[in-house]
């Protein structure tokens, strides 16, 4: 763009003193060939001196453009001396014409046309001269005729399309619509745009990144859980914008080009892509502010600011310039109407203008009520109405969109306005923007030469020269509403869809359309010419037709837009008719109509209502009872009628039912809280059953809890067995809580509880005795119909336990005993919910029989102390138990008024709801409550204050009062006598860990501290259990020092608190203490340094708690425990509970009650800090955290370190900081320390922190010094760069390691082979002392000492073979890299490859493939080497090659005896002339050829001797036999020859064989396949090297060639295609989603047996712990097979019966469903399947029930003996597992008839099935039994088989004589 178009004039030198300032231009003045002589003169001067600026590339200087004149002020008609006689627009048409002679040398005449955008024509290079010629020959033509009209030479009036926009472009918006995630802006001329969240400043995408990250800290979720509200309310984008309100945006997309779904002509859809219309902006100051520096920043000047602080009396906001160091600063009195100090936000966008500069020069002052007029200052701007005006520009760019500017008007035509800005840049103003619909002329509103007030509405970044588009409309110079109110909005008024029946046409444009009254003053609606009718119309006459001016129509409101101030209408008929045009227009709870459009896979049904409008209706929405086939019922284009459920008009969403419950109801609808009321009844929807009720949701995502007891009038246990999810409801609303959007609903008929029942319901009294009959009995309670209450219906519960007053054992057995239908009289009405409807019975005989003698307690009113009550508890607390009567009143009863032998009970040995009698000890009237005491009453207590109101004070006669049973001291006689500091004696009760449990009386109680027992360290014998010495009942002589407060375990002064019998006394045995009065030690006591005889009383975390006296506890750090790590490992058994520990005092802080101990004996005075610290010194460290790559351990409170990997152990290999945890105490020895930067460098080697003089493995490395050319170092790889890799040997050394040095071989991806933390061994290769810098290599031929030269360019020669690896692969050959060479690499041709031809290379070879190679060209100038690869290449290579090599394996022969392996004898061959039965040709291809066995996956293919050119095949049948000629002479007569030429073929077999090892490549699995297609487990193989790469895709298809080459004409080619689909279901199990596991089942069962894929998929679920979808695919298959498979239903059995699923009650109920459903013939179905239950009870279930299947069977089948022999065997496995011989012996003698109870001689079974059982019993006995067991089995057996014998004797005589009497 030339300079011009940047900055105006001269941009930075002053304006020339001639050149005038812009004021009005004189129209009356003749076209340009009329002005005088003078001023041609000095134009072409005036030109000449530009030109020659421009030639010289001077940069253009700002001009100090001058004042606009305000209303009534005229321009001087003389300038002043010196000045130019050339207008503002002749200066700028010379300027223009000067830049285009400099810059392209054309020659043309000033005189040259415009085109169509107003520049000067500059295509002349390429057209023809006399094209030129013709043009002015053309204008001389026309000029001579006297034509007088002007040429038309300003820029073109055109308003903004979506075509005209580019990124770039900035415009000048009003904000529509405020969404969740971005904005709608309107845009001039009808265009719309959105603004992402995170294109609308720097400040809110921080903060929302902010926001996001927090989030993902789970760390402080209770923090985070205060700050949820702010939160939402910093994503919630109408806290920083308002509909209506205006800014500036920066276009930064037009759209973006999507791949169509389906491509055209069969051709892939990739192919063709289709561009989504979007205009996307941004209002980040950077970009809408673009081209404004600091001197573009002057009064008046329109500019977008984000806020990046909120300050006390205004905003700090950021500009987006280019110097940072410039800001701006809005006051909050500049704020605007709209928008307050409060309100601001920082990230929000506020369109400001501005206002001045601080003296500074870095703050620039910004007003944000831009719409405002300002006061200005002279010099600074003048005030027009609407707001501030500017008044200077340095530069064209401080035109920005939003600025209003004066402009000279030099053209009205065409429907627009054209002119100058300051007489210098061109602007236009197209039609919509000066008010064309007007019914006044444009021309007659305004004049050419008048100046008028426009406001800059977006810029044209393709536009030469530069012109800007402003609009004049008032709104748009008032940045206001066009309505004229800020908040009001056009569409509320007149919404969106709305139909106007009678719109008068008020103005005709032919080519744009119509102007219609929409019935609103100042806002016309617009038809574009295309939507007034459905067919279309080119062109509109004003003044005839059916849309002249002054017709009447139907229009309908499709869209407003606020810029243009207009509506936008249509009047095609298509557009009336619709009924719905936005998603908006659907209301929730409409009835609407409509026709699938799909339906997805998921079962929901996408329906069309109307153009563009679509609605999903969810599977629990399309039917009222649950479809099995969807797909069958609804098809695509199928009407239907809904209701709408739900509509979310941010997301465009709709959700609709199409369930005739919900569509054809009439019942008023719930589609927010506020219209929910109690007593309404409506249908919903159950979204989720629970156990204790169901959520039922209604319309608009309102949802209700429908409680189990509101769910129906019977009783329901549990709500899953009688409603499910999508069931619909009709429910009753109970109540409504808006506030916290909650609803609880009832599906009892309301009906039922009508005015009688509530009457009835009022009128029962708490108190009350009634009768009732039970209708409901549940688990826990019984449900009750109330008679004689005055109305039927109402109903009651009574718990179990409120039936008796005795135990819950007598509960629940009375509870046993009542039946349904039952009637209970004398029931009391405990309380009653008359909300829920809810009565409380009870049948306590207590409570009933208070109740019938008036014994109603409501409250404080109806006791008295000394009452004696009987109630029940219904509540327990941490300090009382609280009692309610009958009449509801309740009284408490505390923990000081119960037993003592409740106090230390568990809930103080009561449970709720059972009997108690209390008396009422003491009224507080004043708070209406009363207290309950369960002891002996003895009156009302009676107490004084002091005289100063202090404290309550026991009296005298109170505590003689109170007496003391058997007291251990004979001298007490009374509560009196207990004073403190009185010495008595007290006997041991029991003895605790840290204290001993005394009696002082029968009925006084009291406990010795561990602290009071012992006076010094040397009276505890045994130190870890030093309470150990006292044993119960003995006496001690003690003191009394305070009272035990049993509920925080404090101890109190003895005055603390009124005593009593059950008080519990502190008590001392302390021998220093009995001799004299002494304190008890108190915190104040105790200073730094002393030292005290502590007891453990507990551990924690970090530290163990321990106890000095009862009132004083300290801690001690677990590592101030000991000097010796080695206790501090196990804290249980070495410093348990009650241990004595010996310590001193570090810390005390008496204000937080705080102190701090050590126990610690070496430097007692020295805490471990940084400076104590010393190199060898061995402490004890506790792990406080573990990585990878340390453990990092604590010495101190203030002092922590980490232990490298080098550092755990002198073994690298036994470095794993895995095997350490948290709070684990180690030993550690200080290597180093740095005390100014407070670090410590530990290590735990054996050798160090030991005094083992133990193998040290990997010395230790601590500097530089200790490493030496030459050494083999293990270490840590610490750091993986793409040069390399860094590898810590110790301390602070760090060897580097190049890629080179990493492996001997070419690896491809060698970061995957290496990975930081890696234990490495390497040679130290090179070392730099001077800058600390260590080179090692890994490669073992240099670790291991064999390293040999590498190869380089000039040693290799033509024709010469090496070893080479495979580098990369493409479509014309494969480069490869010599082995062992300096890098030395070459091009193999795709033709050099084998000797047939090659269609794909990379099936042959990938990167990493070992290859031989043969050099067959080399150019070492340009170092490049031709490889080849043909086999033909190493025809007679093979022997040579490795001659020396044999000739070393022969010579070794004698020494490899001792322990190495001869290959050549390691292979068993039958003959020597066996080797040498080969073709002619053997000898030259024995070193390619493949070993002489086969195996069953094809023969063996060596990975560096493949025949590419496929002789293997030719060579088959040689090798399988074919006879050859043993005498060929191509063998050398040399029998050693002979021998090494074998040993290089065994060894080259041995290692090259793809079957002795595992695939590595893809060439090693592709050749493998070639040979052996139809294995699918290689195929299976195959995928899953793919899958470990990541290459899901390619695994799958590798899986589709697998289905594709398998064949199927086999029986085994399927079982092999099965193994594939069972690899298909587990890849897209682990790595594809459940659509894709779906689509691959469902193809697995089509082209397979369904039931065995269903089974095969079920146990790959089972095997991925994916329970539940296995538990759903049997219940799937047991619907299609379980009719004609009797195996299914018992695997499916097995598996319910199996853990971790282990539901026998399920797997129990499929026996009775799978004789329902399997064929009753044969008959042996049902029995095996009875049979195969009968099984899976004896191993899986309870062998007692299998026992009863059986003898069922057995019963029923008599004849079938195999049931008997298997329950026999089952018996038999039972019995070895849990050794239960009794089953076993019994069942045979039972069933055999030789039991001792039964007859023997009655034979139960036949005589060959009794041979069989005894035969099993025999061998039982005698693996399981003894030799009594067998002995007499082997006599039943005989016993058996003679009274078999007999009586069959007995039959046959029978016959006989039946015989002989026929």
């Amino acid at each position: 763009m030339a300079p011009h178009n940047q900055q105006i004039g001269t941009a930075k030198r002053k304006r020339p003193a001639e050149t005038p300032a812009a004021g009005k231009q004189d129209t009356s003045k003749k076209p340009a060939d009329t002005t005088n002589k003078k001023a041609k003169t000095s134009r072409d001067d005036k030109t000449a001196s530009v030109k020659k600026l421009f030639s010289n590339a001077l940069p253009v200087g700002p001009l100090t453009v001058s004042k606009l004149k305000g209303p009534g002020k005229e321009e001087a008609v003389f300038p002043r001396g010196g000045g130019s006689v050339l207008t503002p627009l002749e200066f700028k048409e010379v300027t223009n014409q000067a830049v285009k002679d400099v810059l392209f040398e054309t020659g043309a005449s000033m005189s040259g046309e415009r085109n169509a955008e107003g520049n000067m024509d500059m295509d002349g290079e390429g057209k023809k001269p006399k094209h030129k010629k013709r043009k002015t020959e053309h204008a001389k033509k026309d000029q001579k005729k006297g034509d007088t009209e002007k040429e038309d030479t300003g820029p073109k009036v055109e308003g903004l399309s979506f075509k005209r926009i580019v990124p770039g472009t900035i415009i000048l918006g009003c904000i529509s619509k405020v969404n969740s995630t971005d904005i709608t802006v309107s845009l001039p001329n009808n265009l719309i745009g959105y603004v992402p969240i995170t294109s609308i400043s720097e400040q809110l995408t921080k903060r929302i990144e902010s926001l996001l990250e927090d989030g993902e800290n789970d760390n402080e979720a209770d923090e985070e859980g205060e700050n949820d509200k702010a939160d939402q309310d910093l994503t919630n984008l109408d806290n920083y914008f308002r509909v209506g309100q205006y800014i500036r945006a920066c276009v930064i997309s037009t759209g973006k080009d999507i791949p169509e779904k389906s491509g055209k002509n069969g051709t892939s859809s990739a192919e063709y892509t289709k561009h989504k219309k979007r205009i996307e902006l941004s209002l980040h100051p950077s970009l809408a502010n673009a081209g404004v520096t600091v001197k573009e920043l002057v009064a008046g000047c329109a500019i977008q600011a984000s806020v990046t602080s909120v300050e006390d009396h205004g905003c700090i906001v950021d500009l987006g310039l280019e110097d940072k160091t410039i800001t701006g600063f809005i006051s909050s009195k500049e704020l605007g109407n709209q928008l307050t100090l409060r309100d601001v936000q920082e990230g929000q966008v506020i369109l400001c203008t501005i206002t001045g500069m601080a003296s500074n020069g870095k703050v620039v002052k910004l007003s944000g009520e831009i719409d405002k007029p300002i006061g200005a200052k002279k010099g600074k701007g003048d005030t027009w109405k609407g707001g501030l005006w500017l008044a200077e520009a340095p530069t064209i760019d401080t035109f920005t969109p939003g600025t209003g500017v004066e402009v000279l008007v030099t053209d009205v035509k065409n429907g627009g306005i054209r002119g100058k800005i300051m007489g210098m840049l061109d602007i236009v103003i197209d039609y919509f923007h000066c008010h064309g619909w007007s019914e006044n002329a444009l021309e007659e509103r305004i004049k050419i030469g008048s100046k008028i007030q426009a406001r800059v509405l977006f810029t044209n970044p393709n536009s030469n020269p530069k012109k800007l588009n402003l609009s004049i409309l008032p709104h748009a110079l008032s940045l206001s509403s066009p309505l004229g109110k800020p908040k009001e909005d056009p569409t509320t008024a007149l919404p969106i869809a709305t139909i106007l029946d009678k719109a008068k046409v008020t103005k005709v444009d032919p080519k744009l359309g119509l102007f219609i009254d929409v019935g609103i003053a100042g806002m016309p609606g617009f038809v574009h010419i295309s939507r007034i009718a459905d067919k279309k119309i080119d062109d509109l006459p004003e003044s005839t037709g059916s849309y002249k001016v002054g017709s009447v129509h139907r229009a309908r409101i499709i869209g407003y837009n606020a810029i243009d101030g207009l509506f936008i209408c249509s009047m095609e008929q298509k557009i009336l008719d619709q009924k719905y045009l936005r998603v908006e227009d659907v209301k929730v709870g409409e009835v609407v109509k409509g026709t699938i459009q799909k339906l997805l896979p998921s079962g929901s049904l996408i329906i069309e209502l109307s153009d563009g409008i679509t609605a999903i209706v969810d599977e629990n929405h399309l039917s009222d009872v649950k479809l099995k086939s969807p797909e069958k019922k609804f098809r695509e284009g199928l009407a239907v009628s809904g209701r709408i459920l739900m509509n979310d008009p941010a997301k465009k969403q709709l959700r609709m039912t199409i369930k005739k419950t919900l569509v054809n109801s009439d019942a008023p609808i719930i589609t927010s809280y506020e219209n929910a009321a109690p007593g309404m009844v409506t249908p919903g929807t159950l979204v989720k059953v629970l156990t204790s009720g169901a959520v039922v949701k209604f319309y608009s995502d309102v949802t209700a809890f429908l409680p189990v007891g509101e769910m129906s009038e019977a009783c329901i246990q549990d709500p899953r067995e009688h409603f499910r999810v999508g069931q619909s409801v009709i429910v009753n609303v109970l109540s409504v809580d808006v506030e916290n959007e909650r609803i609880q609903v009832s599906c009892k008929d309301p009906k039922a509880f009508g005015e009688a029942q509530q009457k009835a319901l009022a009128g029962i009294q708490i108190g009350q005795i009634i009768s009732g009959i039970v209708t409901g009995k549940s688990a826990m309670d019984l449900v009750l119909t109330l008679q004689d209450v005055g109305a039927d219906g109402l109903k009651g519960t009574l718990l179990f336990t409120h039936l008796v007053d005795g135990s819950k054992q007598k509960a629940v057995q009375a509870f046993k005993n009542i039946r349904v239908g039952q009637t209970l009289k004398d029931i009391l009405v405990l309380g009653k919910l008359e909300a829920k409807r809810l009565i409380m019975l009870s049948l306590k005989p207590s409570l009933v029989s208070a109740a019938k003698e008036g014994k109603l307690v409501k409250g404080v009113e109806d006791v008295k102390e000394g009452d004696v009550l009987s109630g029940y508890v219904s509540n327990i607390t941490l300090h009382n138990a609280l009692v309610t009567f009958p009449g509801g009143g309740s009284g408490a009863v505390s923990r000081s008024c119960m037993p003592l032998e409740r106090v230390s009970s568990l809930d103080y040995g009561l449970v709720r709801n059972e009997s108690i009698t209390a008396t009422v000890c003491r009224i507080d009237h004043s708070n209406g409550r009363f207290y309950l005491t369960l002891n002996k009453y003895e009156g009302p207590q009676k107490v004084e204050k002091s005289q100063k109101g202090g404290n309550v004070k026991i009296l005298e006669e109170r505590a003689k009062a109170i007496t003391i049973n058997n007291p251990v001291d004979d001298t007490l006689r009374s509560m009196a006598d207990i004073a403190p500091g009185k010495i008595t004696k007290a006997k041991i009760l029991s003895i605790k860990e840290t204290q001993l449990n005394m009696q002082v009386a029968e009925n006084i109680q009291g406990r010795i501290d561990i602290t009071q027992v012992f006076d010094s360290w040397s009276d505890i014998n045994n130190k870890k259990n030093p309470l150990q010495q006292f044993r119960k009942d003995q006496i001690l002589d003690v003191k009394i020092t305070g009272i035990h407060d049993a509920r925080n375990h404090r101890f109190l002064a003895i005055t603390h608190k009124q005593t009593n019998t059950r008080t519990l006394f502190e008590l001392s045995a302390r021998k220093e203490c009995l001799k004299k009065d002494s304190e008890i030690l108190t915190l104040d006591k105790i200073e730094v340094g002393s030292s005290w005889v502590a007891f453990v009383n507990n551990h924690g975390e970090d530290c163990v708690w321990v106890n000095l006296s009862p009132s004083v506890r300290g801690r001690i750090k677990i590592l101030e425990l000991s000097d010796d790590a080695g206790p501090l490992k196990d804290l249980d058994k070495n410093f348990p509970i009650g241990c004595a520990v010996k310590c001193h005092v570090t810390h005390v802080d008496i204000a937080k009650n705080k102190l701090d101990l050590s126990a610690r004996t070496t430097n007692v005075d020295k805490a471990i800090t940084y400076d104590s610290l010393e190199k060898g010194q061995v402490l004890p460290a506790r792990v406080t955290k573990v990585t990878e790559k340390q453990v990092m351990v604590q010495l101190s409170e203030h002092v922590s370190g980490p232990i490298g990997l080098t550092d755990l152990a002198d073994n690298y290999s036994l470095a794993q900081p895995s095997k350490y945890t948290k709070n684990e105490i180690l030993r550690v020895c200080v290597v180093d320390v740095d005390k100014v930067n407070k670090r410590v460098a530990l290590s735990t080697r054996p050798s160090r922190v030991l005094s083992s003089i133990s193998k040290v493995e990997d010395p230790e490395i601590l500097t530089l010094a200790s490493v030496t050319l030459g050494d083999v170092r293990r270490g840590f790889i610490k750091h993986i760069s793409d040069k390399g890799v860094f590898v810590h040997l110790g301390g602070v050394v760090t060897a580097y390691v190049k890629v080179s040095d990493i492996s001997d071989f070419f690896v491809k991806e060698w970061k995957t082979a290496v990975k930081v933390n890696q234990l490495v061994r390497g040679k130290i290769t090179h070392v730099e002392q001077a800058v600390g810098q260590v080179q090692m290599s890994l490669k073992p031929s240099v670790v291991d000492g064999k390293a040999q030269p590498q190869i380089q360019w000039n040693e290799l020669l033509v024709g010469q073979v090496v070893k080479a690896t495979i580098r990369s692969t493409a479509e014309y050959g494969v480069f490869v890299v010599v082995d062992g060479s300096a890098n030395v690499s070459g091009l193999c041709h795709k033709s050099e490859i084998s000797d047939k031809k090659v269609e794909n290379v990379r099936k042959l070879y990938s990167p990493g493939d070992a290859v031989k190679a043969k050099v067959l060209s080399i150019d070492l100038e340009k170092r490049k080497i031709s490889f080849g690869l043909k086999a033909s290449y190493f025809e007679g290579e093979g022997e040579d090659e490795d001659e020396d090599e044999d000739e070393k394996m022969a010579d070794s022969e004698d020494e490899e005896s001792d322990g190495g392996v001869n290959l050549a004898t390691a292979i068993d061959f039958n003959s020597d002339e066996e080797v040498e039965e080969q073709s002619e040709d053997g000898d030259a291809e024995m070193s390619d050829a493949p070993p002489l066995t086969t195996t069953s996956s094809g023969p063996a293919l060596s990975t560096s001797g493949f025949d590419w050119a496929g002789s293997i095949l030719e060579a088959a049948p040689t090798i399988k036999g074919e006879d050859v000629d043993s005498d060929s002479d191509t063998f050398p007569a040399d029998r050693r020859m002979k021998k090494k030429s074998m040993a290089a073929k065994i060894k080259q077999d041995m290692t090259g064989d793809l079957d002795t090892r595992s695939p590595e490549s893809v060439s090693d699995f592709e050749r493998l396949l070639m040979g052996n297609p139809q294995n699918g487990e290689l195929w299976v193989r195959y995928m899953a090297f793919q899958l470990q790469l990541s290459e899901v895709e390619k695994s799958r298809e590798i899986a589709e060639r697998a289905l594709k080459t398998i064949s199927s004409v086999l029986k085994e080619g399927l079982e092999e295609k099965k193994i594939i689909w069972a690899a298909m279901l587990n890849t897209e199990l682990e790595y594809g989603t459940d659509e894709s596991l779906e689509e691959v089942f469902k193809r697995a069962c089509v082209y397979n047996d369904s039931l065995d894929m269903h089974e095969r998929l079920c146990n790959i679920y089972i095997q991925a712990g994916k329970h539940e979808k296995a538990d759903s695919l049997y219940q799937a298959a047991l619907k299609k097979h379980g009719s004609t498979t009797l195996s299914l239903w018992t695997t499916y059995a097995t598996y319910l019966f199996s853990p971790p699923i282990s539901s026998p009650d399920r797997a129990r109920a499929i026996l009775p469903r799978a004789l329902q459903i399997l064929p009753k013939t044969p008959e042996s179905t049902h029995r095996n399947l009875i049979s195969k239950f009968a099984q899976l009870e004896f191993t899986r279930g309870d062998p007692e029930r299998g026992r009863t299947i059986f003898e069922n069977l057995t019963s029923t089948y008599k004849g079938k003996s195999d049931l008997l022999i298997v329950w026999v065997d089952m018996e038999m496995k039972l019995a070895k597992g849990n050794g239960e011989v009794s089953g076993v012996r019994g069942l045979l003698e039972r069933k055999l008839g030789v039991s001792k109870g039964g007859e023997k001689g009655k034979t139960k079974v036949k005589p060959k099935v009794a041979k069989v059982l005894f035969k099993k019993w025999l061998e039982w006995e005698e693996k399981n039994g003894d030799k009594v067991g067998v002995k007499k089995v082997q006599s039943l057996a005989a016993e058996w088989a003679e009274e078999a014998k007999k009586e069959k004797v007995d039959k046959d005589r029978m016959k006989m004589i039946i015989g002989d009497d026929k």
